[in-house]
């Protein structure tokens, strides 16, 4: 099943009994975690886990959404029809407009210090080295930069700024830091490691 996924997410195509077949363009991988309850789940490698671009972090619903939930579902034979909210070829045009968004060099030169501060935190002063097993990888360096450039464009800028970094940056980065067993036992997360680098790695 991984390795299904790994092709999936990597080679962008799927392969069942010696055929393969590429996937539609443009295509997702969404998967969930439960925080609570890791009975009968299993971790994915940290390869596999570094090819999603975002982990977001969603907590329970609010009461009017929770009661949205209960008005739709709470019958037995529920059944919900998803209705298109943008046509395919906005996607491709709005996919082409990120391309477009301009990153100065100082933003790129941000961007990778960001990435090897988690790294290499003593050549940024932080002293992290004992709390973080692995550090982000060029895959993070990567999508940090496209996430800020759609971010940017939902701004309504045709520029990124250190800011649009700092804003996308955790959901870019908290599931590339792989924490050392040191700071599981003091209790520091991710995000308390992403927030240090954040204030202290020099802004452009």
């Amino acid at each position: 099943m991984q390795s299904a996924l790994l092709e999936a997410m990597q080679e962008r195509q799927v392969t069942l009994g010696g055929e393969t077949m590429l996937l539609p363009s443009p295509f997702l991988v969404l998967a969930t975690e439960n925080p609570i309850d890791q009975e009968g789940t299993y971790p994915l490698p940290e390869a596999q886990v570094d090819r999603f671009m975002f982990k977001i972090l969603i907590d329970y619903p609010s009461e009017a959404e929770e009661r949205k939930i209960l008005d739709t579902m709470a019958f037995t034979s529920a059944s919900t029809k998803v209705q298109p909210v943008i046509a395919l070829e906005e996607i491709f045009k709005t996919r082409e407009l990120v391309d477009r968004i301009h990153v100065d060099d100082k933003i790129r030169d941000y961007i990778v210090q960001v990435v090897f501060a988690t790294r290499n935190p003593a050549k940024y002063k932080l002293e992290l080295k004992h709390l973080i097993q692995f550090g982000a990888s060029p895959r993070a360096t990567i999508n940090l930069t496209l996430a800020a450039k759609a971010w940017a464009l939902l701004e309504g800028r045709a520029y990124v700024t250190p800011q649009d970094i700092k804003s996308i940056g955790p959901d870019v980065l908290r599931h590339r830091i792989i924490l050392s067993y040191e700071a599981e036992a003091e209790g520091v997360t991710s995000e308390d490691i992403i927030a240090k680098v954040f204030n202290t790695v020099p802004v452009p």
